[in-house]
């Protein structure tokens, strides 16, 4: 089995708390000694994780981007299959929130979504299993962490899975730059399942037909749209700030 390297401190330091058996080396740049590295170093020895040490130039060689000066040696990444959601669904108590990220092929952003939706309280990340974005180092990297803790489920048929969570009781709200409702009027309280469409093209035709509600996004400056991730992150943290008030208002 082909080992991958996962780079940055908080990727790095988020697998060695959720998912330690899966690392098998940590590297560290020479010279780096300051606190958050002696933490990480801690963690790795707690874990029975081997140390090494190697030369920035040699780390930058090894991966793409800003490692840190942190790199690790780890067993390929897990996608969850769709079996996943069953079990997500049968133990969560209260409202379920499910993000679908329909054709998102970045892997910046993808790591970027993997972030806001593990903030903002989300079950799961839900994903086509073709022409999408999966977890990478760069993904990784850019979810500084949630990546190992929010379940990515990639999906074979979109539709179908929309389909049966719906018989479950979601309802799926889908997001449109054409749509009337906006999303701050929208309830986003119930058990829901939020759609991000790609950016220009926005949700696949048949991703759209399965949608109960659709929403968008204000605009009020000059620009037409937002970056996807950003959008995500908006329209989630909306969720989130519903669902507090709700939970207040029963108190």
């Amino acid at each position: 089995m082909s080992l991958e390297k996962i780079y940055g401190v908080h990727a790095v330091e988020a697998l060695l708390r959720h998912h330690p058996k899966r690392v098998k080396q940590v590297w560290l740049a020479e010279g780096r000694s300051e606190p958050r590295v002696q933490a990480l170093v801690e963690l790795a020895n707690q874990n029975k994780v081997a140390i090494g040490q190697a030369e920035r130039r040699e780390m930058d060689v090894w991966v793409e981007g800003v490692h840190q000066g942190v790199v690790a040696d780890v067993s390929p990444s897990q996608v969850w299959g769709e079996a996943m959601l069953d079990e997500l669904l049968d133990r969560t108590e209260g409202a379920p929130l499910l993000l679908v990220l329909d054709g998102v092929t970045d892997p910046h952003n993808l790591g970027a979504c993997l972030r806001s939706a593990d903030a903002a309280g989300a079950l799961a990340v839900i994903v086509p299993k073709d022409k999408s974005a999966t977890l990478t180092p760069v993904v990784r990297k850019v979810a500084c962490g949630a990546a190992e803790v929010i379940p990515l489920v990639a999906v074979t048929n979109l539709a179908r899975t929309l389909e049966k969570l719906q018989q479950r009781g979601l309802w799926v709200v889908g997001t449109a730059g054409e749509a009337e409702v906006s999303i701050y009027d929208q309830d986003l309280t119930g058990p829901t399942i939020l759609i991000m469409g790609a950016e220009g093209k926005g949700m696949r035709r048949l991703t759209r037909e399965h949608c109960d509600y659709l929403v968008h996004l204000p605009m009020a400056g000059s620009v037409s749209s937002l970056n996807v991730s950003v959008a995500t992150g908006v329209c989630l943290f909306e969720a989130r700030r519903q669902r507090g008030v709700k939970a207040k208002t029963k108190k």
